[in-house]
């Protein structure tokens, strides 16, 4: 499954799932080798992990499979997520190689003859300096074909991304559509541009693309009687946008884009964090995507069921650390009327690790991946970047200034922030709309949790965010599902609990407060190496309110009594 909705009723598109030839190689170029043997079936999308022959494999995985094309097109191939560096195979000859496995990527092969032809894609999991965020982390780096393939025949100028921006002014709702229209043909060719939403016809005009060219076609349109999207409301559009060959009126339409929109606006004003003009508080968790029957790859019942367990909870929220989220988990947030701090993916880096000669291009293409691919779900409320890396430097500085600026420029319509772990020695929150903090007290500290709060918001005024909205971005403490002793030692789920509850009475009692997420959901696996590694136990993170499984812990109650208790709602009126 590509989507929750459909996004084509004229473009030929499938999904290539399934089970795919796999076999190892020692280095991606291998993969092509006539004569290559394939021993293996491995199901696409998963983790290779999920294999038992392959369940602690790092190094390069090959996959092949038969794709049959009907008559001669342009084949455009669409990866959803391939880990982490991706290398593509067409009938033998490599076509695309992209990084990172967080973040989708095509290519588009022209004239393609109708037929049966070969795709192999290497996948790479290693680490080594080519990777500047894919690292020994406290979090697994899964392998393989991860997410979604999709495969797409272009007879055609097509539409490439629809870009869905709302405003509420006087009253009225209206919005920008942007539609970026490509041509894969070898001739010029003239198209007008049409669209649909919430029964509304508009035109975004008329375009001339020269062989291999891309435009851009945007305007602004009224649509007076549509509902505001809320956590309470939901409300969901199709905005349909249909391409024709200008010079005939009446044709049947050349291709299609369907995307789903949401009316509703994020502000930061006095301190507060704002949707649709109403003071929020975010009450939720960090999540990792991660299943120990799954790895990375979960499919949609199991992020459906994540998200019911949090709603169970009390929780509106949910922060994808640390990186962009798979596109189909984002739609039922969409749908569910979670509202989602997303962030790109780069996690605890320090400035040696930043000085990385990759590090700079592939936070670059991550963070415009993910802004482009997904920024039309009004779920997403806060872009983010950079998890506790070296913010308290002058020289991390500069990659701060760069990467928010970058995000910006962007998207202009929601408010950015960063996780800090840097307490008192912070330089960025002057750089960010939102401060945030990372502070374990009760674990990794004795401090009180409400005169540690009170602490962070001083020193974030005295760093630059002097009215900024403030969100405890992570707190919590391990507790091992099954542990129980009335000694209440380190570990224990009843210690968590104790913890989780001191959190939570201080910061849901703290006015000045925009948000708190829990870390975490749920129990995650990490890398099993040596050194800060040695002390996540077995090789996983336990801090989640549910283990690894979905099995509460103690504290599971503990969040329910505090995230259903509080009165922190939002309007679904604008």
């Amino acid at each position: 499954m590509e989507r929750m909705f459909q996004n084509h009723e004229v473009r030929v598109s499938r999904t290539i799932e399934g089970t795919w030839d796999f076999t190892v190689v020692d280095e991606p170029d291998l993969s092509v080798q006539a004569g290559q043997s394939f021993p293996y079936r491995m199901a696409v999308p998963s983790c290779w992990e999920t294999h038992p022959d392959f369940s602690t494999y790092q190094g390069v995985g090959a996959y092949r499979t038969i794709v049959n094309i009907r008559r001669e097109a342009s084949v455009r191939l669409i990866f959803k997520g391939v880990s982490h560096t991706a290398h593509i195979y067409w009938d033998g000859v490599k076509v695309e190689q992209h990084y990172n496995a967080y973040t989708a990527f095509d290519v588009v092969i022209p004239d393609v003859r109708p037929g049966e032809h070969t795709l192999i894609v290497a996948a790479d999991n290693r680490f080594s300096e080519a990777s500047a965020l894919h690292i020994p982390n406290d979090y697994y780096t899964y392998g393989g074909i991860i997410r979604p393939v999709v495969l797409e025949e272009l007879y055609s100028p097509y539409v490439r991304q629809l870009y869905f921006t709302p405003e509420y002014k006087s009253g009225v709702w209206s919005a920008e559509v942007c539609a970026v229209v490509s041509n894969p043909n070898d001739m010029e060719r003239t198209v007008k541009v049409i669209g649909t939403l919430a029964g509304i016809d508009f035109s975004l005009g008329t375009v001339t693309l020269a062989a291999g060219a891309e435009k851009k076609l945007q305007k602004s349109f009224a649509f007076p009687d549509v509902s505001s999207w809320s956590p309470e409301e939901p409300s969901l559009y199709q905005l349909h946008v249909r391409l024709y060959e200008d010079k005939d009126a009446g044709s049947s339409p050349l291709d299609d884009l369907i995307e789903r929109v949401g009316f509703r606006t994020v502000t930061t004003r006095d301190g507060k964090l704002q949707v649709n003009g109403k003071d929020v508080v975010l009450q939720g968790f960090n999540r990792h995507e991660d299943h120990p029957m799954a790895g990375a790859a979960l499919p949609v019942s199991l992020m459906l069921h994540d998200l019911d367990l949090m709603r169970d909870m009390g929780a509106n929220s949910v922060r994808t650390s640390h990186y962009p989220n798979d596109e189909r988990f984002l739609d039922l947030c969409d749908e569910l009327g979670f509202l989602v701090w997303e962030e790109n993916h780069a996690r605890g880096l320090s400035l040696e690790q930043m000085r990385n000669p990759n590090f700079v291009w592939q936070c670059e293409q991550v963070n415009r991946e993910m802004v482009e691919q997904h920024y039309n779900h009004p779920s997403i409320i806060l872009w983010a970047i950079l998890n506790e890396c070296a913010s308290d430097t002058e020289e991390g500085r500069e990659h701060y200034s760069r990467q928010l600026g970058q995000l910006r420029a962007l998207d202009a319509s929601r408010p950015l922030t960063f996780a800090s772990h840097h307490r008192e020695r912070e330089l960025c929150f002057d750089l960010a709309d939102i401060v945030s903090f990372n502070l374990y007290p009760g674990w990794y500290t004795d401090e009180d949790p409400k005169a540690l709060c009170e602490q962070a918001r001083a020193w974030a005024d005295r760093a630059g965010g002097a009215g900024k909205p403030m969100i405890m971005s992570e707190f919590g403490g391990d507790g091992y599902y099954g542990l129980r002793d009335k000694a209440r030692v380190r570990g224990t789920e009843e210690r968590q609990a104790d913890i989780i509850e001191a959190n939570l009475a201080a910061y849901t009692s703290s006015p000045f407060l925009s948000g708190m997420y829990i870390w975490q959901f749920c129990d995650c696996r990490v890398t099993d190496a040596t050194g800060w590694l040695l002390s996540r136990a077995g090789a996983q993170n336990s801090k989640g309110i549910v283990d690894r499984y979905r099995r509460p812990k103690l504290a599971y109650d503990v969040v329910k009594r505090y995230f259903k208790g509080s009165q922190n709602v939002i309007s679904n009126e604008s």
